[in-house]
């Protein structure tokens, strides 16, 4: 069995997914890396994608499927994993060699007696910025120990768990039965939020392993691009809000983990919501009114709750002059926070 797998989801990548892939290659046998070719047809992915197999034999794996999108990618990686542990590396993102020489010691140490999650750090490689913003998780979560939920402890606004910061324990990952929805931007979100109720043993090492980057224009993240998805985003937040809704009376018996998960829900509400606010067309604020009305039909009590919290109430603020308010604090959060 390898140590890890790392699936590394590719959509005519074929610029810059060579050197992601050899940023994953000092990992040596330990490592499986899953390259998943998902239905490329505007370049030459496909060829690479062979051609990195033939090259390394034993560690690089070539999967070809239909276009399914990047959580069919996901999927499909997982799937096909070998490993005890599971990462997804975005095919324009890197890894630190230093940091990811740390990572694979660490997992060495929980053969036997595994982690359900590795935590590490993961830095904003935005182009052009003089300064990479880090996100740590300092004072939030233990350093350097396993530990459970009870022992969580607040995080900050932006320095939630992402995709880029988390190794899962394959699976555990299988048997939650974890499946995104294919077709679908913006499901890394499912990705670190629905596992989170079966992740029992956590592990943080602070060290700056995954390096996103940040740059193109036609990005999922990119600001304008979101606004142009923007039903994807609210496909997502609608799949968050009924997954935290079904399961709050389990999810509830972990007080830390309840905190975390609603959080993380209020954040992913109020960015859906601040997106409809910056399109600002009369359809996309009727959106926006069906979007929290439909959480108060599902869900009354939660739905009051995002909606009376700071947050939401910051979101729902009346007329012009208070959508004006929600927008200077948003492009405030972005200068503090760094994202997009």
């Amino acid at each position: 069995m390898k140590l890890l797998s790392i699936a590394v989801p590719c959509y005519n990548s074929a610029a810059y997914m060579e050197k992601c892939v050899e940023s994953l290659l000092p990992g040596g046998d330990e490592v499986e890396i899953i390259i998943v070719d998902d239905g490329s047809q505007k370049d030459d992915t496909p060829r690479i994608a062979d051609e990195l197999a033939a090259k390394h034999p034993g560690i690089v794996k070539a999967v070809h499927q239909e276009n399914g999108g990047h959580g069919e990618a996901v999927n499909t990686g997982l799937k096909n994993a070998t490993g005890l542990y599971f990462k997804v590396v975005d095919s324009d993102d890197k890894l630190e060699p230093n940091a990811y020489k740390k990572v694979l010691e660490t997992l060495r140490r929980f053969v036997d007696d595994p982690l359900d999650m590795l935590i590490s750090n993961y830095v904003y490689d935005k182009e052009g910025a003089a300064h990479k913003h880090v996100v740590h998780y300092h004072g939030a979560i233990p350093k350097d120990k396993v530990f459970s939920w009870e022992e969580a402890g607040h995080f900050k606004k932006g320095s939630y768990i992402l995709m880029h910061s988390v190794i899962y324990r394959t699976q555990m990952l299988k048997v939650c039965g974890l499946k995104l929805p294919s077709h679908t931007f913006y499901v890394d979100n499912i990705y670190v939020f629905e596992p989170m109720p079966h992740v029992k043993r956590m592990y943080y090492l602070d060290v700056d392993f995954y390096l996103y980057y940040i740059g193109r224009d036609d990005q999922s993240v990119n600001e304008k691009v979101m606004i142009g998805r923007i039903d994807q985003q609210i496909r997502v937040n609608n799949m968050l809000f009924d997954y935290y809704s079904k399961n709050t009376p389990e999810i509830s018996k972990q007080k830390h983990l309840y905190n975390y998960m609603y959080n993380y829900l209020e954040i992913i509400t109020t960015i859906t919501s601040i997106l409809l606010i910056i399109k600002g067309t009369p359809d996309a604020l009727k959106l926006k009114k069906e979007f929290w009305d439909s959480f108060k039909e599902r869900d009354e009590k939660l739905y009051k709750r995002l909606r009376h919290g700071l947050l939401g109430v910051a979101m729902n603020l009346p007329g012009k002059v208070g959508r004006g308010i929600s927008k200077g604090g948003y492009k405030i959060a972005q200068k503090i926070f760094k994202f997009n």
